[in-house]
């Protein structure tokens, strides 16, 4: 049986209306992995480079040099965790539109048979569109969207495909189902190893 779960609320900074997901892993998941599980539960597209901030310490793809992160690849988040002592850290994602997201543990538990894989508890809030420019180029992609007048409308509405965007508008089930799918490939990698 796997080791102790950890129930994960992972909140999009920086963007009204809110943008919340709650999941709950293995407190054993390598922070790669955990970078792909939110990927599927924000919805977005894992085309940009991420970082976790504990503290002071980043871990995330490492650039070969002395000053970038740890590898994500080769540390758990309870290693992390235990060795900075920190019960909320920082999720970076596409660094030239500097999405952050406040990652907080909210409880740990043991892990029962037949429960210990990832899954996504609670969805709130569309994620935006990938590339739209951060939090400022999201509110101004929504207004613009919204309003026929906006001197930006007719160009993002081309970029995006459509004259409709509600941002309360998600679909929950698919990124459950993203999810489990993430979950159910990993499982079937580890058997093959075994």
């Amino acid at each position: 049986m796997a080791g102790p779960l950890v129930r994960l609320k992972i909140t999009l900074d920086d963007v009204d209306p809110l943008v919340m997901r709650r999941v709950v892993v293995p407190f054993r998941i390598r922070l790669d992995r955990l970078h792909e599980i939110l990927q599927e539960a924000f919805g977005w597209t894992n085309s940009h480079l991420y970082e976790f901030r504990i503290r002071d310490i980043g871990f995330g793809v490492p650039n070969g040099g002395f000053d970038g992160p740890i590898d994500a690849r080769k540390e758990t988040l309870l290693a992390a965790i235990e060795d900075i002592g920190a019960r909320s850290f920082k999720y970076l994602y596409d660094f030239g539109d500097g999405w952050t997201h406040t990652v907080k543990i909210e409880k740990t538990f043991p892990a029962t048979a037949g429960f210990d894989d990832p899954f996504l508890l609670e969805v709130v809030g569309r994620c935006p569109p990938e590339d739209v420019g951060g939090p400022w180029g999201y509110e101004e992609f929504r207004e613009a969207i919204a309003d026929t007048n906006h001197e930006r409308h007719h160009e993002l509405v081309e970029w995006w495909g459509d004259a409709h965007y509600d941002p309360g508008d998600v679909d929950a089930a698919n990124l459950r189902k993203n999810v489990e799918a993430l979950a159910a490939k990993w499982k079937r990698r580890s058997r093959k190893k075994t």
